[in-house]
């Protein structure tokens, strides 16, 4: 198991910034890729961005690319969401994947591991 906890989400304006955080404990390394997704109210999960544990290879969602960026620390077991320029759009649920079974995926069904979620609202 790899329980992964998520931290920094919040209520941001426009034009905004955040960042967060997701620690991962447990069988960390089996890890392959860490990803964030993001579900709104009425939507489907959807792929934000990813890094892959060892390489650090980086892809990114067309609509948060420039604006976002994920990076990881392996001494701390952590992934981070560095997000700028936010707008109302970017407002949902962010969560924290990893899977241990494969290369990068944007299909939310290959990861094995979930977070909680963290609520990122942008307000107008």
């Amino acid at each position: 198991q790899v329980p992964l906890v998520e931290s920094g989400g919040g209520l941001v304006q426009v034009g905004d910034s955040l960042r967060l955080s997701c620690a991962a404990s447990g069988r960390t390394f089996s890890i392959t890729v860490m990803g964030w997704f993001r579900q709104a109210p009425g939507k489907e999960r959807e792929f934000v961005a990813a890094i892959t544990w060892n390489a650090g290879s980086t892809f990114y969602a067309n609509s948060v690319k420039d604006r976002f960026t994920v990076s990881r620390d392996n001494a701390k077991n952590t992934v981070y969401l560095q997000m700028n320029s936010l707008k109302p759009e970017d407002t949902a649920v962010y969560y924290c994947a990893a899977r241990n079974d494969g290369g990068f995926g944007y299909n939310y069904e290959q990861y094995n591991y979930w977070g909680q979620g963290t609520q990122v609202t942008v307000s107008s």
